[in-house]
Parts: structure tokens; C-alpha cells; sequence
């Protein structure tokens, strides 16, 4: 790149400014600075930061390849702000186009109250694309490909209309016959300077036959977006009006920057220690059969590719999945890994056990240094092992190489790569699912998301706990990250055949990419992809490693369990609390730990409280998603002490724990006896591996799980209302009617053989059941078939559309209507979780007449008075601000957050603290409760929050 002399640029060209402060501090910084701070910049994150396997994609799509790709890089953010070089733009600040104006650069009158329908993205993007045309003689059909990353810069490219109507606005551009030609030779002069002084006009010509595909046209984009970012920070790039080009001052900003490199892997060696130089594990401990398969395929499948593994929880599937992401990555040059996780809970459980595994690393260039870890969702500042990490080098070091000319790397949270949007750029994170679904979520600055994914190997783990709704976004992520050539491995206990084939479809349909008109018509594309996925119907054996991603059939490798299998005798109980109360003091007489799983927080409340009075002398635990964030903490972590593998002399010799749906995805617990309300066959399933088999009294050693929540007497049976709420009559129906011979007939259910013939079954078309259940089974289904198109349909109008043909430009991609600023946001989540009715969070706090406290029991800052009057102090609120509470579906809406936002005067005195700003406080009694939106509410830090109707 030649040196950026701006000595030969005219002084109106010196004179356009591009950055300001003015109304604070009259600072500014002329427009060529900082398009070639930002051209510096973004070669910089070209060669040092992005992954090989992102570089070699940009790369691949030019005639020159990667020094094409550094070119194109730096000349794209070198001119991403020549927008700016218009009225349209420059009349917003009066003082400094005073200046521009006693150049010649004059505006209309009008410009002012017109220039918001040609921001200067746009205007930039129609500006390229004269110049191109006039200098190169390319046609706007070819030159959008490129000039679309200027028009996207602020994370929304527009689309034809809002083009057009820039366009067709000349005054705005300076184009206008009275405006005179120094407008415009005055942004070619610019274009032509960073064309040269980046090397692109010695390029261009070669780059008219060019075809980016979308998913590059997006990475570029996010690329100079980030760019951007970086050199607009006064605190790196400070805005001076003298500013001249110093490749010192580039340098140091970005060594006071300091991103960290990609991680460049290197595939575990095919040794059985391997799970001790990994994870710590003890040396006795050896590859289970589904992780020496699943090593095995991530050494032969075609890479990029899919990986699903199915497998019981207990066979080791997380550790399984990294040691897949390692060889995976080490092929594929991928830079890091992103581990999706439904909930927080599990995030955060999840987030230690991949530091153990990324400390021990190794790196090809381990010289580099640290690398960069997230954990992604909204509460991550209040995990302490993450805001550790903020301090360089503590806690968490990577072991020294042996070599002794390497020294050890680290383990980091940057502080740069911590904001909101930004998460995806560490190079290993973990985070909700939601972090990946908003990848196919139309929202502004997507590209930034798409940039920090494309360069990762993904990991999804428990890919049966998504509904229809999200597998909408979730297949469309699949397909984007096939066709950035992602990894991706998907967990889970056992997926329904037709879930396995969309899925495979999806990363089949994005690897292969958009086919010509000519092949679509013909149905070419639906017809072999169909071909790939069509023996992966029905019981394929279980566990499984699955892999595609190549020309010819999916390979399916069935796995041996590792051994361990449990026969459960499965019974029906009556939904009567009274009947339960006598089997459970049967049950445990000699002994004995139970777990009841309820599909509702009220029934499990309402069940923990009449087994308290009924069987006092066994001590009773609630879990479910209705506490404080920091009672749920605690909560897990009492049920893993008491019930997890590690327990050891803890375990009571009598407990009996009721659970919502938390015990079945976030919990390694243990129990000797289980009652669970019906639930779809693979949820059962599921929880009945909470049914560990070790040492137990004899009354309870044969393993038994009752169902109930359902009238067993009529016919078919009838669930309870609050679980068809939750799950739908039909896949309660056909979970009843696979497990009808265990039931009626007592069978013994053998565990793991019979997990995926049973979940096939359930979810086939085949008929289940007795005779006299069939018809209102089918009606059943076609009422779920209904729900499901109608999920299916709401989803699309939001979902990011599949990329298109290569050369089209991405006008309008983020279109949906209106756009979506922040994605994370409470409107965002509802989008991909379909929370038509999105629970709203609070900060609970308690009250004592007029005083307001924290919650007296928490282990910091336990009731301590809150100020009214003035703003916590910064500790202080960050507890408050961790004390977070779900309210129940009930409520939700508009009418509670007003009545919370009236509650209290004194709450704008909090809007100050960046941790308390915009969130709602609930304030309970903890002796008499509260009344809200006609409803009465009281909080136990042992109950949770519990509600009644007035």
C-alpha cells in the first residue's frame, strides 16, 4: 500500500470533515485522515486478526487472491465514508461547512430539511458507483456487489427504493445543475487518491469479472464496519484537525488496541489420555466409544461440515464435541468456537468447563499470546469467572508448551470485543442460543455477527430442547454458516428423524450455495440434497455419530454404548396429590431421593407444598425458573452438591426434590425415584436419565418412574391443561401411546437401546396406541400440524432469506418492513423464541415500610438500604442490578410495566447508573408480599415467587 500523502489533494478535498466532537470540545478530523486510518485498519484485521479460513473465503472470490483480498479490504474502508463529501451530509454542522462552504461548496436551502433521504451510506454507495462507471466503465449491475459494503457501514444496506430515492435527489449529492461540478470532482478526487494509495486502481479493472457471493459481500461489510469503529475511537485515533499521516501513530493505536490473534489449532492427538491433557479428568479415565467415533469422523468427514451426535446424557457428548472442534478447526483453519446453550443457566455451567478445556490449548503460533474468551447473554457481568478474565493473565493461563522457546498464552476478556454486538469476535465463547438464531434474524449491524461466526467452528448442544419456531432461525443459520464453510456440531440426547434430515438439509443447502435458474427448474438441487438425507429416516441405531457435508450419502457411524444400561419399570400414578404423598412414603421408607418433574412452576408449587405437610419428616426442595437470579444460582448449586456425580458424603439419606423443566436440560443430578408429569417422549426420556444407577437401598434399586399429569382413566388420556399449554395435546398423546406397552403391559424400558426406537415412533405417522385412541390422536395432529405452519409462518417475517445467486448485490437484505436496532434486546429475544407474550424481567428488592432494601439474605451487600433519593453506588447497583426475576406469562403486557414504572417516584434516580438505567424494580414484602395487575405476589428465597389471582 503506497504511502498516504494527502500533500497533492486540493484544499476543498483537506477541508471536507469526517469526524467531530464539536459541540463539546470543538474537535474534529478531516475526512482523508480518517478514511486512511480506517483503510490502515481494516488491512491490519485482514492479515492479524481475522481466521485463515474467513481470509481464504474473501480471498477465493478474487483473481489475485489473498494480496487481491488485502487490496480490496483496505480500499473498501478507505472509501466507506466518501458519502460524507456531499450537502446532504455536511450542512450538519454549521461552523465546519462554513468552512467547506468558502471552498465553493455550497448547499441548497433545502438540503437541510430534505438530507435525512440520502444518508451519506447511501450516498456514498451511488457515489462509487458513478465513479466506477466513469473511471472503469463497469455497469451498475457489477459495481453494487462492491459499493454495497459502503451502503451497509452503519449495519443497514438499503434497498432499491431508498437507492433510488438518494438518487433521484441530485441537490443532496451535489449534483444538482446550480450546485457546479466541485462537488462531485471533489469526491472523485478523494476516490481516486485512496484508489491509488491503496493499490485498487491498479486492480479494479481485473475485479470487473468478479462475482462476490452474498455471504462475502456480508463479511466484507461487517470487516469495514469494524474498522470503522475502531479508527472513530477519539481514544485511539484522538480528532485533530492537523492530523497527518503517521504509520507510528496507526501503529501504536493498534498496539494499545491489542485484539488478540485467532486461535490456529492443532487436532488432538489419537491418544486415550487425551481426555486428561484436555479436561483434567483423571488418568484412568478413557475415550467412551461415542468420543472415539466422533474424533474419528472429524478426521475423515469432509471439512467443512455437519456433525450430529446423538447419545445419552453420561457418554461424554460435550467432550465429545471439543475434541471434534479441535480437529475440525485444525482442517478447516477455523480461529475459535462458539458453544450454544438454551438457557443462561446452562451457559454458565457450560462456560467453566470450556476454560478447563481452552486452557490447555495448544496453538501452532503459540508466541501470539492470549486469546480472547465471552461468555455471551445478557447477565454475563454477573459471572465472576468471566469478569476476572478482564485482568490480563488471571486466572486463567494456558499450560506452557514443553518447547521451552514458547512461553505460555493466556486467557482474556478484551475490553474492546465485551460490547453488545461484538461478542462473536472472541475467539471462543459460549453463550444462549439466542446468539446464534439473531444470525438469521434481520437486525442492524448482522454483518458484525456474521463476521465473528464465520471464523468458528459452532457447537450446538441440546438441540432437542428447540421448538418449531426456532428451528426456523436455526435452520437458516445452518445454511449461512454452511456457506461461510463453519463446522458445525450438533448435540443432542436423540433427534426425530424428520428434525435430523431439515437439519442436514439446511448445512447442505448453504455448502452447496444458490444453483443457476436453469438446475432450480428442473428441481436438480431439492432432488440430490433429497438423495443425501434420505436414509437418515427412522432408527438409524443409537448412539450416532452423524456426518454430511459431501457429494455422496451422509455417513452414519453407530456407536456401542459405553456400557452402562438401566432397566426402568415405568407405572401411571393418579393426578391426586394424596396418592403421590403414599407412593413416595412407600417409596422411600429405607431410603431414598426423589425427583418429581412438573411442566409448570405452579404445579410444582403447589405439589412441594402439600408434600411438606404431608410427609414432614422428609425434607422437600423446590427448582424451577421462578426465583432471583442469585437464589437459582444457589439453588443449582445445593441440587449439584447434594445430587450431582461429585456429591459423595453429602447425598441425604431421604430428599424429595420437585422441578419444572430446569432439572431436565441444566442439572448432572441423581435420584433414586422419579415422577414426572407426561411430556413428549424425548423430554421423558430425558429425564429419565436422571435415573443414574449406582448403590441404593433395596427398596428403591430397581429403577422406577411414575407419569402422571393425566387423567389415565379416560380415553385416550387426557393431560392436564398446563401441559398441554406447554406442549400441545398431540406429541402428549403419541409420548403416552409409545410408552403404552411399558405402562400397561410392564415392560421394562432398557436404557439406552430403546431412546431412539422410541422417539422415531412418537414422532412418525405410524400408528401407537389402542384402536380407541387413534382418532382423537389424529385430530390431535392436525391441530399441531396447524400450530406449526402458523409458527413456521410468523418466523419468516423476520428471518434473514437464504443468499442468493453470486454477483447480487445485498440491497434491501435486513428489510422486513422495519428494522430491528438491537437484536439482543426484549423484542429481539421474543423474535426467535416466538414469546408472543415475553415475560417481562424485574429487579426484586425488598420493602419494609418505607425503607427499601436489597434481599437480606443474599451473601453481598445482603440487606443493605437503598438509597431514594440519589443513585446507588456503583457496587451496590451492580448487585441490585443481578438480583433479576422473571414474571410469570400472567404478567405480561404493557399495562404491568406502566403500573411498575408509576410504582415508584424515586426510581429516575437510578437511570443514572449504567447497570440500574431503564430496568423495572419490584419491590416485595417479604412478611405480607405485594399486589400488582390484580394480582397478589410473595417472594421465598426457598419457594421462589409465588402469585394468586385477587
Amino acid at each position: 500500500m503506497a504511502e498516504w500523502d494527502a500533500g497533492g489533494l486540493s484544499s476543498a478535498a483537506r477541508r471536507c470533515w469526517g469526524k467531530s466532537s464539536f459541540d463539546d470540545d470543538g474537535s474534529w478530523m478531516p475526512l482523508h485522515r480518517h478514511l486512511s486510518d480506517s483503510a490502515a485498519v481494516s488491512r491490519h484485521l485482514y492479515e492479524h486478526f481475522l481466521p485463515a479460513s474467513t481470509r481464504d473465503l474473501i480471498a477465493a472470490a478474487l483473481p489475485g487472491g489473498r494480496a487481491d483480498a488485502l487490496t480490496l479490504c483496505a480500499w473498501l474502508a478507505g472509501v466507506h465514508d466518501i458519502g460524507k463529501v456531499s450537502p446532504a451530509f455536511a450542512v450538519q454542522v454549521r461552523d465546519l461547512f462554513t468552512v467547506m462552504e468558502y471552498e465553493g461548496l455550497i448547499a441548497r436551502p433545502q438540503v437541510a430539511a430534505d438530507r435525512r433521504l440520502a444518508p451519506h451510506a447511501t450516498a456514498g454507495m451511488i457515489i462509487l458507483d458513478e465513479w466506477i462507471f466513469e473511471r472503469y466503465r463497469w455497469q451498475v449491475n457489477r459495481t453494487q456487489q462492491f459499493s454495497v459494503v459502503v451502503g451497509g457501514h452503519h449495519g443497514l444496506p438499503p434497498d432499491d427504493l431508498q437507492y433510488k430515492q438518494a438518487l433521484d435527489r441530485p441537490s443532496l449529492l451535489g449534483w444538482s445543475p446550480g450546485d457546479g461540478a466541485l462537488w462531485r470532482q471533489t469526491q472523485y478526487e478523494l476516490l481516486d487518491w485512496v484508489a491509488e494509495s491503496t493499490g485498487a486502481a491498479h486492480r479494479l479493472s481485473a475485479w470487473d469479472h468478479a462475482r462476490l457471493s452474498q455471504p462475502v459481500q456480508v463479511l466484507l461489510t461487517g470487516l469495514v464496519i469494524m474498522a470503522d469503529w475502531i479508527a472513530s475511537n477519539p481514544a485511539l485515533f484522538p480528532y485533530r484537525e492537523d492530523t497527518a499521516y503517521d504509520s507510528r501513530r496507526i501503529h501504536d493505536a493498534l498496539a494499545e488496541l491489542d485484539l488478540t490473534a485467532p486461535w490456529n489449532a492443532v487436532g488432538p492427538e489419537p491418544s486415550e489420555f487425551v481426555l486428561t491433557s484436555r479436561f483434567g479428568l483423571p488418568e484412568s479415565c478413557r475415550l467412551r466409544p461415542v468420543q472415539r467415533e466422533a474424533l474419528a469422523a472429524a478426521a475423515d468427514m469432509p471439512a467443512p461440515g455437519l456433525m450430529i451426535i446423538e447419545a445419552p446424557m453420561g457418554e461424554g457428548k460435550t467432550e465429545a464435541a471439543l475434541l471434534a472442534a479441535e480437529t475440525l478447526a485444525a482442517r478447516s483453519g477455523a480461529g475459535g468456537c462458539y458453544i450454544a446453550l438454551p438457557t443462561q443457566a446452562t451457559s454458565d455451567a457450560m462456560f467453566a468447563r470450556v476454560l478447563e478445556w481452552a486452557r490447555r490449548l495448544p496453538d501452532r503460533q503459540r508466541r501470539r499470546g492470549a486469546h480472547s474468551v465471552s461468555l455471551a447473554h445478557s447477565k454475563a457481568f454477573f459471572n465472576t469467572a468471566y469478569t476476572k478474565l478482564f485482568y490480563r493473565g488471571a486466572p486463567a493461563a494456558i499450560a506452557q508448551d514443553e518447547r521451552k522457546d514458547e512461553r505460555p498464552a493466556v486467557l482474556i476478556a478484551h475490553w474492546w470485543m465485551a460490547g453488545r454486538k461484538k461478542a462473536m469476535f472472541n475467539s471462543f465463547a459460549v453463550g444462549t442460543i439466542d446468539q446464534l438464531l439473531f444470525g438469521a434474524l434481520k437486525a442492524k449491524h448482522l454483518a458484525l455477527r456474521h463476521l465473528g461466526l464465520a471464523g468458528k467452528v459452532v457447537i450446538v448442544d441440546e438441540a432437542h430442547a428447540y421448538d418449531v419456531y426456532m428451528g426456523v432461525y436455526l435452520d437458516m443459520a445452518l445454511e449461512w454458516l454452511a456457506a461461510y464453510g463453519v463446522p458445525v456440531i450438533i448435540l443432542s440426547a436423540t433427534l426425530p428423524a424428520g428434525r435430523r434430515r431439515d437439519l442436514m438439509a439446511a448445512y447442505e443447502r448453504g455448502r452447496r450455495g444458490p444453483q443457476p435458474a436453469q438446475s432450480r427448474r428442473r428441481g436438480r438441487t431439492q432432488d440430490s440434497t433429497g438423495e443425501l438425507i434420505a436414509h437418515l429416516s427412522g432408527d438409524i441405531g443409537y448412539p450416532a455419530v452423524i456426518t454430511g457435508g459431501s457429494d455422496g450419502p451422509a455417513m452414519v457411524a453407530v456407536t456401542e454404548p459405553s456400557g452402562r444400561s438401566t432397566s426402568v419399570e415405568v407405572r401411571t400414578l393418579e393426578d391426586d396429590p394424596a396418592i403421590l404423598a403414599a407412593v413416595l412414603h412407600d417409596e422411600l421408607a429405607d431410603g431414598g431421593c426423589a425427583l418429581i418433574i412438573r411442566n409448570t412452576v405452579r404445579r410444582v408449587q403447589n405439589t412441594s407444598g402439600y408434600l411438606r405437610k404431608e410427609l414432614a419428616g422428609i425434607p422437600v426442595t423446590v427448582a424451577h425458573s421462578r426465583f432471583a437470579a442469585p437464589d437459582r444460582a444457589d439453588k443449582d448449586e445445593l441440587l449439584r452438591v447434594l445430587f450431582g456425580p461429585s456429591g459423595g458424603g453429602d447425598r441425604p439419606s431421604r430428599h424429595i426434590v420437585v422441578a419444572s423443566q430446569v432439572a431436565e436440560q441444566s442439572l448432572d443430578i441423581d435420584f433414586d425415584v422419579l415422577v414426572t408429569d407426561l411430556a413428549p417422549v424425548d423430554l421423558v426420556l430425558q429425564r429419565i436419565g436422571r435415573l443414574h444407577r449406582h448403590h441404593r437401598p433395596e427398596r428403591v434399586r430397581p429403577a422406577r418412574c411414575y407419569l402422571t399429569g393425566a387423567d389415565w382413566t379416560s380415553v385416550p388420556p387426557e393431560p392436564v391443561y398446563g401441559s398441554i399449554w406447554v406442549y400441545g395435546r398431540w406429541s402428549l398423546l403419541r409420548s403416552a401411546a409409545a410408552l403404552f406397552p411399558y405402562f400397561q403391559d410392564g415392560a421394562k424400558l432398557e436404557l439406552p437401546a430403546q431412546i431412539a426406537p422410541l422417539v422415531q415412533a412418537a414422532y412418525s405417522d405410524i400408528p401407537l396406541g389402542p384402536d380407541q385412541w387413534h382418532e382423537s390422536i389424529a385430530a390431535a395432529q392436525a391441530e399441531d400440524l396447524k400450530m406449526q405452519a402458523d409458527k413456521r409462518r410468523r418466523a419468516k417475517d423476520f428471518r434473514l432469506q437464504s443468499p442468493q445467486q453470486p454477483g447480487k448485490a445485498i440491497l434491501g437484505w435486513l428489510y422486513a418492513g422495519s428494522h430491528l436496532d438491537d437484536e439482543e434486546c426484549r423484542e429481539g429475544r421474543a423474535m426467535v423464541r416466538d414469546l408472543q407474550a415475553d415475560s417481562i424481567e424485574v429487579l426484586l428488592i425488598a420493602r419494609d415500610g418505607n425503607r427499601y432494601t436489597t434481599l437480606p439474605w443474599l451473601k453481598r451487600h445482603g440487606g443493605i438500604e437503598l438509597p431514594t433519593t440519589t443513585c446507588p453506588e456503583e457496587d451496590l447497583a451492580r448487585t441490585v442490578a443481578g438480583t433479576t426475576l422473571n414474571l410469570p406469562i400472567e404478567l405480561s403486557g404493557q399495562a404491568v410495566i406502566d403500573e411498575l414504572e408509576q410504582r415508584h417516584d424515586w426510581i429516575e434516580s437510578w437511570q443514572v447508573s449504567r447497570y440500574l438505567e431503564g430496568q423495572l424494580v419490584l419491590d416485595i414484602d417479604l412478611e405480607q408480599g405485594t399486589e400488582i395487575a390484580g394480582r397478589h405476589l410473595d417472594y421465598d428465597k426457598d419457594e421462589g415467587l409465588q402469585v394468586w389471582t385477587l
